[in-house]
């Protein structure tokens, strides 16, 4: 009886000291670790946990140090200069514990987020392929290209870690990397000649309000109505993935962001734009970093059924003409009907860069989008005239057989649309069954095939001037 009184005892005490033996170590979150990429030129934080009070010192190799005290909850966060791209680095943080990261290269770091077209792997899923994704993976040998993926993960409660690890590009690693966030990173490694850094937090199937934080999903009750995770789909409950699998990394040093996701939101269309918007706003404003560049990827063609997807690319439109320092990827060329998973994710990601290497980093020359409606110009009985911007080159119409305008009159009824290009930058459009026309839409259907470009191959975007 007395041995078995003292095993309790025992065990009672290891129980209550764990939560203090937990922080009687200096640690820091999974990202911070060997191989990791850090923005250059600027202020990075750097944070973790340790005993309550504890002084932590940071010291870098490319000669900058700080300290801070934890505060009562064990909590410390410090930020440094980081110098122009280079590397490799080394960092040493002591405070109970010292942990020492090796191998820290120094260069552009990019956030990318979304559901399965950006979760798709370089080496493409069973039945479905990324195109030319053998030759890109046999080519992709470089270690100033790193990646981070963070876990699939949900949670009910903002939580301050991931699982994952920094893995430089390589023919044995580069085929689980996201396609799109992969080759996005290749290109800009190609035109910036530095290293690029690539965290990666997707989840196919995944809705947009899964990803957005409470704050944001105050605006919409309907969204945020769950007390407890659904375990069959956690990836398409509100704010779940958002705090499993941003809130812990925000406020890592980034460039910016990329963003591929709305395919499970067709139903929700016409609301898209305020959610995307909202959300937009609301990792900006956890990541503290200002108005920083947010490049997305508009949803492609693809057979819905009975939902309209012309509503929600409309709606991705307008958020890149609406919120300050977005861009676009259209993609109503790239998709075909039967696969949601487009196979030219090279060309998404190009098109991604475009947006980055222009805007972003001042390549001047470069056009970056393709036709982008601004206004009807005239109507001249039953013909409309259409300006763009993107189109100082002119614009052109790539089949004569297919049109993909429609025009309705004041009764709100569309019909199919003819279309010709005048002095190579008027678009002028007229249906022979509507004589009065005041609203015209293009690229709407579900199975929309592009024929409007720009001299620089690009495509226009879905788009309508109505509001019905």
């Amino acid at each position: 009886m007395h041995k078995s009184t003292n095993l309790m005892k025992r065990l009672i005490f290891l129980f209550l000291a764990f939560p203090l033996l937990s922080f009687a170590e200096t640690t820091l979150p999974r990202f911070f670790s060997n191989g990791m990429v850090l923005q250059q030129s600027t202020e990075v934080s750097v944070w973790g946990t340790d005993k309550p009070g504890t002084t932590v010192r940071i010291m870098a190799s490319w000669s900058q140090a700080g300290q801070v005290k934890t505060d009562q909850s064990g909590r410390w966060k410090l930020r440094i200069v980081t110098p122009k791209a280079g590397g490799p680095y080394k960092l040493s943080v002591s405070g109970s514990s010292t942990q020492n990261i090796d191998n820290i290269m120094i260069g552009e770091v990019w956030f990318c987020s979304g559901q399965s077209n950006m979760e798709m792997p370089l080496k493409g899923r069973v039945s479905q392929p990324v195109e030319g994704s053998n030759e890109l993976i046999l080519n992709s040998d470089n270690k100033n290209i790193r990646v981070f993926s963070i876990a699939k993960n949900s949670s009910m409660k903002p939580l301050d870690n991931v699982e994952g690890s920094w893995i430089s590009a390589s023919p044995e690693s580069a085929g689980n990397f996201s396609a799109v966030a992969y080759l996005y990173g290749k290109k800009l490694n190609q035109m910036l000649k530095v290293p690029i850094g690539l965290i990666v937090s997707s989840w196919g199937g995944s809705a947009i309000e899964s990803w957005m934080d409470a704050q944001s999903l105050a605006a919409y009750p309907d969204m945020n109505n769950h007390k407890s995770i659904d375990e069959k789909f956690p990836n398409r409950t509100a704010n779940l993935l958002y705090n499993a699998m941003v809130n812990p990394v925000a406020g890592y040093g980034i460039k910016g962001m990329l963003w591929y996701q709305g395919e499970n939101n067709v139903s929700d269309g016409l609301s898209y734009k305020d959610y995307l918007s909202a959300m937009i706003r609301s990792w900006r404003t956890v990541w503290n970093l200002g108005d920083f560049p947010f490049y997305f990827v508009q949803i492609a063609p693809f057979d819905y059924k009975t939902l309209e997807s012309g509503y929600l690319r409309d709606a991705q439109l307008r958020v890149m003409k609406e919120s300050p320092n977005t861009g676009m990827a259209v993609t109503l060329d790239l998709g075909t009907c039967k696969l949601i998973h487009p196979p030219k994710k090279k060309e998404v990601a190009d098109r991604l860069a475009y947006w980055a290497l222009a805007k972003t980093y001042g390549i001047r020359g470069l056009e970056y989008s393709g036709p982008v409606y601004t206004g009807i110009t005239a109507i001249d009985s039953n013909k409309l005239t259409v300006k763009f911007d993107h189109a100082d080159n002119g614009i052109y119409l790539s089949k004569s057989n297919i049109s993909g305008f429609e025009v309705a009159g004041a009764d709100k009824v569309f019909y199919p649309a003819k279309a010709v290009v005048k002095k190579g930058t008027q678009l002028v459009v007229w249906s022979d069954q509507v004589k009065s026309p005041v609203a015209l839409r293009y690229g709407f259907s579900n199975c929309a095939e592009a024929i409007l470009y720009n001299t620089a191959e690009l495509p226009a975007s879905t788009f309508r001037t109505d509001s019905w």
